[in-house]
């Protein structure tokens, strides 16, 4: 049995999801003809209480597009420095919008609305403009770690003060949902953009839906276009989110559940020196005595894959795929490493 924590981008279509996929009524999308795709973005919005949504073939792709939306050359994002925006889109903010970046440090990945108000550049010619903040939730670099919304809203304020738009990368949005029990329309009525991936932790095999105003969506479907974003008969893709919606939201729970003994588990072996707080889907384990390599190597060697996630860290990420069988014979195998 080979167990796979990589990520939870490793998941495969259950049967049902398989059967709505092939069942999927499907047109041109490009022409805005595909019914399933029109029916996964008029659900979404609908469910965030946002006017549009765009179906995309990445969490990269949409939050891209909205980071092209928002900015430009001569403006600039803030984000924290562990974003995924800044860290794992390959450069993009900068080979796709020409835009600038100003990072932020915080605990767990997170910042604050007097973070963001002290590095909001003055209206002066020798600084770009501050035209964006981006944040992310769940936090990936932060162990899954959860913005609640009252942690959101003084920072969205401030953005509305200022005129500044707000971009969410909601990856795992649906994560810090289900464990806050705050509502997805609470969240789209504080952002101008949501990124929503559905390809990790809701199981779809691809895809991701940008959200935002009709204004914002019609350019985005433009931008969309540009980057190779644009597909046909994408409604058998559409319906694999449209059943993820309905099915496999509140079973992220057991994700969860799995990740905190999981953790448990990991803190007990002699190398591990730190488990970082486990919030949602993602364990991160400080190592020392040995290396990332090291470690992994060992665990490979049981048939158990991870990743390096910095000098002395290793992620270890629940999901669709790993059930209790799984989370048992973890535990049996690390205690032979």
């Amino acid at each position: 049995m080979l167990i796979d924590l990589r990520s939870d981008t490793v998941t495969r279509p259950t049967p049902g999801m398989k059967e709505a996929m092939f069942s999927a009524p499907v047109g041109d999308d490009v022409f805005g003809e595909d019914p399933t795709v029109n029916a996964l973005e008029e659900k979404i919005a609908n469910l965030f209480g946002m006017e549009a949504a765009l179906f995309c073939p990445s969490g990269t792709m949409t939050n891209q597009i909205a980071i092209r939306l928002h900015t430009g050359p001569q403006r600039e994002v803030i984000c924290h420095q562990y974003s995924h925006i800044y860290l794992y889109e390959g450069g993009g903010i900068m080979a796709n919008s020409l835009a600038s970046v100003k990072l932020l440090t915080g605990d767990l990945g997170k910042i604050t609305a007097a973070q963001v108000a002290e590095s909001i550049n003055p209206d002066d010619v020798h600084a770009p403009e501050t035209t964006l903040v981006s944040l992310e939730n769940t936090m990936n670099k932060g162990g899954g770690s959860i913005y609640t919304l009252e942690e959101i809203k003084p920072i969205h304020s401030l953005c509305k003060e200022k005129g500044i738009k707000l971009h969410l990368d909601g990856a795992r949005l649906f994560n810090a949902l289900v464990e806050t029990g705050e509502s997805p329309a609470d969240w789209g009525a504080h952002f101008d953009t949501i990124s929503i991936c559905l390809s990790k932790g809701l199981g779809c095999p691809i895809g991701s839906v940008l959200l935002g105003s009709k204004v914002d969506i019609k350019r985005a479907r433009k931008v969309r276009k540009v980057f190779g974003g644009g597909m046909r008969q994408a409604g058998f893709l559409a319906a694999a989110g449209i059943y993820a919606l309905d099915h496999h939201v509140e079973r992220l729970k057991e994700d969860h559940s799995r990740a905190r003994t999981l953790g448990e588990m990991l803190s007990k072996l002699p190398v591990v020196s730190e488990i970082f707080p486990v919030s949602t889907n993602i364990v991160i384990a400080r190592l020392e005595g040995t290396t990332p390599e090291e470690f992994m190597k060992k665990l490979a060697e049981q048939d158990i894959k991870s990743v390096k996630f910095g000098k002395d860290l290793v992620r270890f990420v629940t999901h669709l795929d790993f059930g209790d069988e799984h989370l048992e014979e973890f535990g049996r195998r690390i205690g032979k490493i």
